[in-house]
């Protein structure tokens, strides 16, 4: 009977982190400065999940996404930090190679030192989720399409763990991040005029 319970709680926790990262996302898209407040919520609750789930990496991202979504609450709230902006090829090329080179290095040390599940698909949705929190706090319109990446491969990741509810979560993250990129892309052309 108490399985059935902590199964309970488990499953309430991982849908209440659902609905505010949805929530999170959807606001973000729409830029919203709320988004902030929904993601603090958000990443308490998935901290507790990611560590039950031996999934350390991203239990750490979740400490990250803390400070950024204070940091976001405060870059958002600059009256001179509001319009969406766009980075050449070239920076894109060197944040993906220095992005490839930090998951290799978390990747080898959660392998060597850690029993964490799939250690390298973590180290890669963790050092680039850093990378992309980043770009949503600074109002980069191609933070979206790694969030598209992201979240496809992290769907993987969470069902090979049974979090089948953060699994579909990170389904509607793609959709949501499509929706995203062409939100931002449209008021970033509006600007430009």
């Amino acid at each position: 009977m108490s399985e059935v319970l902590i199964l309970i709680q488990n499953n309430f926790i991982e849908a209440s982190a659902v609905i505010f990262s949805v929530i999170y996302v959807l606001l973000a898209a729409k830029k919203n400065i709320f988004c902030w407040y929904a993601a603090i919520v958000s990443v308490l609750l998935y901290f507790f999940i990611c560590i039950d789930a031996k999934l350390y990496a991203e239990s750490g991202l979740q400490l990250f996404y803390l400070f950024m979504a204070f940091y976001g609450l405060y870059s958002w709230n600059k009256k001179n930090e509001t319009n969406i902006i766009s980075i050449n090829a070239k920076t894109h090329i060197k944040l993906i190679l220095i992005g490839l080179f930090l998951t290799f290095l978390l990747g080898y040390y959660l392998t060597i030192y850690t029993s964490a599940a799939s250690p390298l698909i973590d180290s890669f949705t963790t050092i680039f989720s850093i990378m992309s929190t980043f770009m949503v706090a600074k109002k980069i319109l191609e933070n979206w399409i790694y969030w598209i990446i992201i979240d496809i491969v992290s769907i993987q990741l969470y069902i090979s763990r049974e979090l089948y509810l953060t699994g579909l979560l990170f389904l509607i993250y793609s959709i949501i991040a499509i929706y995203g990129y062409f939100t931002w892309a449209k008021r970033l052309n509006h600007n430009a005029k």
